[in-house]
C-alpha cells in the first residue's frame, strides 16, 4: 500500500438542501473522478441524505468512505457536526450545538468562519469558547480553506487563527455542484474515516485547495434556481394529487412523504450496478 496521506472532503451539499446533484451522483463522481477517501454529505439541518450515501457506499463496496455530516445554523454562525448519528437541532447558540455534537460523540468545525457575516462564527465567540473551561464546548477544528465567494477574502486570516488556537485545520469545498467536489480538501495520516477522526482530533490535518473563479459560482447559483423551481413544481403536484409524493431529496425513498431512504428500492437499483459504480453491461 501506498504510504501517501488520505483525502478528504467534509462539506458537501445534496439535493435535500441546497446541492444540486442527488447522492448517487455523488458517489458516482467522487469515485470515478476524485482521489478523495473520505467525504461527507453536510447538508442544512438535516442528515438522511448522509445516511443514504454511506448505506449506498458500503453495500456498492465503493473505495471511499461516507461520514454522516450536517451544517448545523446556529446563533453564531454555521458550524458542521460530523461523525454524528443524529440531527442536531439548529438556532441554538454556538456554545450549546457545540456541546450537542461533542454529546454524541461528534466533531465540531465552524464552517467559513471569521467571515463578516451572520451565517459565519467570528473570531471573539470562538476565542471565549476556546477560553472555557469545559472541553465539550470547543470546536475540534476550523475550516480554514472554504474555496467559495464567503471563504477566498479571509482565508489568511482563518489559517492564523488556527495555528494560534492549535486547531486542525480542514480544507472542504462548500460544494453545491459535482464539478465542484474536491475543490478543496484535507490531508491526514492514514485513509479511513477513523483515521481522519482521529488525526483531526489529535492536530495532524492539513487544508489544501483553488478557490472557484466566479463565473463557476454563478453556473452553480443557475443550477441552484432551477431546483429551487422543480422543487416547487413537484411539492405543489404532490400537494394537488395527494399521491404521497413531492420534491427530490436525491436518494430512494426521497420522493415518497414524508422522504425517507428506502433500502428495498436501493437493492433493486443496485441490481444494475456493477462494484465500480458503473452500469452493468
Amino acid at each position: 500500500m501506498s504510504d501517501r496521506l488520505g483525502r478528504a472532503d467534509l462539506h458537501i451539499h445534496s439535493l435535500a438542501s441546497d446541492g444540486t446533484a442527488g447522492v448517487a451522483e455523488i458517489l458516482d463522481h467522487v469515485q470515478s473522478r476524485t482521489g478523495l477517501d473520505v467525504i461527507a454529505i453536510a447538508d442544512h439541518e438535516r442528515i438522511d441524505a448522509a445516511i443514504a450515501a454511506r448505506t449506498m457506499a458500503r453495500a456498492r463496496g465503493l473505495r471511499f468512505e461516507v461520514v454522516v455530516g450536517e451544517e448545523v445554523t446556529t446563533r453564531g454562525g454555521h458550524l458542521l457536526a460530523l461523525f454524528i448519528e443524529e440531527p442536531v437541532r439548529p438556532l441554538r447558540s454556538l456554545r450549546s450545538t457545540i456541546a450537542a455534537i461533542h454529546d454524541q460523540g461528534g466533531i465540531a468545525v465552524p464552517a467559513h468562519p471569521l467571515v463578516p457575516y451572520p451565517l459565519c462564527a467570528q473570531a471573539r465567540p470562538l476565542r471565549a469558547l476556546l477560553a472555557d473551561d469545559d472541553p465539550l464546548v470547543h470546536p475540534d477544528g476550523l475550516e480554514t480553506f472554504n474555496p467559495t465567494a464567503l471563504g477566498r477574502p479571509f482565508h489568511a486570516q482563518a489559517v492564523r487563527f488556527a495555528a494560534e488556537h492549535d486547531l486542525a485545520v480542514l480544507g472542504n469545498s462548500d460544494a453545491h455542484a459535482l464539478d465542484a467536489i474536491g475543490a478543496c480538501w484535507t490531508t491526514f495520516p492514514g485513509r479511513t474515516a477513523e483515521d481522519l477522526r482521529l488525526a483531526i482530533l489529535e492536530r495532524r490535518t492539513h487544508a489544501h485547495g483553488e478557490f472557484h473563479a466566479t463565473s463557476g459560482q454563478v453556473r452553480t447559483f443557475a443550477r441552484q434556481l432551477r431546483k429551487y423551481g422543480r422543487d416547487a413544481r413537484d411539492g405543489m403536484r404532490g400537494r394537488v394529487l395527494r399521491d404521497g409524493t413531492g420534491r427530490d431529496h436525491g436518494y430512494p425513498g426521497g420522493r415518497r412523504r414524508p422522504p425517507r431512504f428506502d433500502e428495498q428500492l436501493l437493492g433493486a437499483n443496485l441490481a444494475g450496478v456493477d462494484g465500480d459504480g458503473g452500469a452493468s453491461a
